[in-house]
């Protein structure tokens, strides 16, 4: 028999026939689910705008830029006196101005970009913002709009900071003042937090600003209150508010404008922004009603401008917090910042004997410190989605780090940026100048 018979038999082929078409039917369907995988794989690792996070980022971004203009000018400019307001307010609008410009050249390459020294600062590589395309992302958000929302917090961190130098700075030498601390101080301290620096590496929390924003603040403003020197007549002459509306309308707007700071920060339109917002809230309220009990007690009277204080002042504390506990630990959070704020404005301002005259370091400063402290405590698994890197203890202990880097770096260079200034262009007005009031002697401008 032909061998060839049997293979070509009708049974066999159709066998062979059926065998052929299952192996290929098997390797096509192979073939399609390694390319879906593929490109399952590639759409989990290649980032993707998303609209909704986008928006959310946009209204964040115009939200924390009303924090400063007009909210902060207006909470300051209420707590001096008349003849002050318009150069009060001048300072929030020239430290816009000037902290924009110099955050578009170098500020943001130095606290985002990685450079040489990428612990301690990163480089030059996105100076006027080269290198960043129009459809670069950062998370899920452009890149460009991730560079405009970190703008408006540098803007709002010197702005705050002005406060303790109100009614007797120069204005030129404020805004060199701008310049240079946004570039040696600033921009260090944001990359050390959230570009990429040894603090963030260390796992030091800081969700929106507790470190970078308010401490820096408070302890810059502190430093350079300390070599302007006390105003003419603090201590001897009344320097009430002029006008507490002002201070009131201006903290509504601030509080306001916290949920783009604290919700913002979570550069997306998710569960994290929603419960930061909510526990700014919390913190907040809590921390008006903390201010105006302990008040009460001291004091027989509960004050507007206390309330007012004290709803910034648990602001400040929720701050570094707001996207790791839970509404219990913003409670908490809220009631002990307005406390310790309290006591810091009303007794260690005098210890300390420095004229800050808006109580910047009192409020921010100090509230930053707590509230960097007590992230540490009540940090929440609930929250993070995850079990904690470390023991409550050991955070703690990194937490207490980045203060003590913070304000000691801080400080020293503060002093010897003021120092500088103070010897070549000076720093503080003329004593007839001072007398005359801001508004009319370096403005030209007056209110009627």
């Amino acid at each position: 028999m032909d061998l060839r018979d049997g293979f070509l038999s009708p049974k066999i082929g159709t066998h062979l026939t059926s065998v052929i078409k299952k192996f290929v039917t098997f390797t096509t369907l192979a073939g399609f689910s390694s390319l879906a995988f593929a490109e399952e794989t590639l759409a989990i690792e290649t980032p993707t705008l998303n609209a909704g996070d986008t928006a959310w980022v946009l209204v964040a971004t115009t939200l924390v830029l009303m924090m400063t203009l007009p909210g902060l000018a207006l909470f300051y400019s209420g707590m001096v006196r008349k003849k002050n307001i318009l150069g009060t307010m001048a300072h929030s609008f020239g430290a816009a101005a000037m902290a924009s410009v110099v955050w578009m050249l170098v500020g943001y390459s130095l606290a985002f970009s990685e450079g040489s020294c990428n612990q301690f600062v990163g480089g030059f590589s996105h100076v006027f913002l080269s290198g960043i395309g129009i459809d670069d992302l950062t998370g899920t958000v452009p890149t460009l709009l991730f560079v405009a929302f970190q703008m408006t917090f540098a803007i709002i961190t010197v702005a705050i900071l002005a406060g303790s130098l109100a009614e007797r700075i120069k204005f030129g030498s404020f805004m060199a003042f701008t310049a240079i601390w946004l570039v040696l101080v600033y921009a260090p301290v944001c990359h050390w937090v959230w570009g990429g620096g040894w603090l963030m590496n260390d796992g030091a929390l800081d969700f929106a600003g507790g470190t970078v924003v308010h401490i820096n603040a408070g302890v810059g403003g502190l430093v350079l209150a300390a070599v302007l020197g006390k105003r003419q007549g603090y201590g001897r002459e009344s320097m009430a508010p002029s006008n507490l509306a002002l201070t009131v309308i201006g903290t509504g707007l601030v509080w306001v404008g916290w949920f783009g700071f604290n919700g913002g920060s979570a550069l997306a339109a998710n569960g994290l922004a929603g419960n930061a917002i909510l526990v700014s809230q919390v913190a907040a309220a809590s921390g008006v009603l903390a201010w105006l009990a302990v008040e009460k007690l001291v004091r027989g009277k509960a004050s507007m401008l206390g309330g007012a204080s004290g709803g910034i002042a648990g602001l400040v504390g929720i701050t570094p917090a707001a996207g790791f506990v839970t509404v219990g630990g913003a409670l908490a959070i809220g009631i002990l910042t307005a406390i310790g704020c309290f006591y810091s404005v009303n007794f260690l301002k005098r210890l300390l004997k420095i004229d800050d005259s808006l109580d910047a370091f009192g409020l921010h400063g100090v509230g930053g410190v707590i509230g960097a402290v007590l992230t540490g405590i009540f940090v929440s698994p609930a929250i993070t989605g995850s079990p904690l890197s470390m023991p409550m203890l050991n955070q703690v202990w990194v937490q207490l780090e980045g203060i003590l880097a913070t304000a000691l770096y801080c400080g020293v260079v503060t002093w010897i940026i003021a120092k500088g200034l103070q010897a070549t262009i000076g720093l503080r007005v003329s004593d007839e100048e001072e007398y005359q009031g801001l508004d009319l002697s370096v403005h030209g401008e007056r209110l009627e």
